[in-house]
């Protein structure tokens, strides 16, 4: 009798997931949590700001600027560029297409450039 092959995809997605599993929480640096106490983001024993990612922070200026119009941002820059950076980043390099390289050095960039002095602006409202 023949075996149906999503056994075989269920068995190597199961060893998989349980080879790479680690029971330890995820290990965030002294000096961003530092950092980051300094703009008002406390963290509880996780590695997610409970300040930042609740219903409640949605009522807030914060919550409301880095949720709705970060989404906003997001959404809308996806449709402008016509794909999303993940796209750009794993199927345009791996075709070698310039465009390509020069949209991920850019969104690397930005994203370094917005962690460094917009989020410190907006993380202070």
């Amino acid at each position: 009798m023949p075996v149906h092959p999503g056994l075989y995809f269920y068995h190597y997605y199961f060893n998989f997931l349980y080879l790479l599993s680690d029971s330890e929480p995820q290990k965030i640096s002294t000096a961003t949590i530092q950092r980051l106490e300094q703009s008002h983001v406390h963290f509880n024993n996780g590695s997610v700001p409970d300040d930042v990612f609740n219903r409640s922070s949605l009522l807030t200026i914060r919550g409301f600027t880095i949720m709705s119009v970060g989404g906003f941002l997001v959404g809308f820059g996806t449709r402008y560029a016509g794909g999303c950076t993940s796209g750009d980043g794993i199927m345009g390099l791996s075709a070698l297409q310039w465009p390509s390289l020069i949209a991920v050095i850019s969104f690397f960039a930005a994203g370094i450039l917005t962690s460094y002095y917009l989020l410190p602006i907006v993380l202070n409202l």
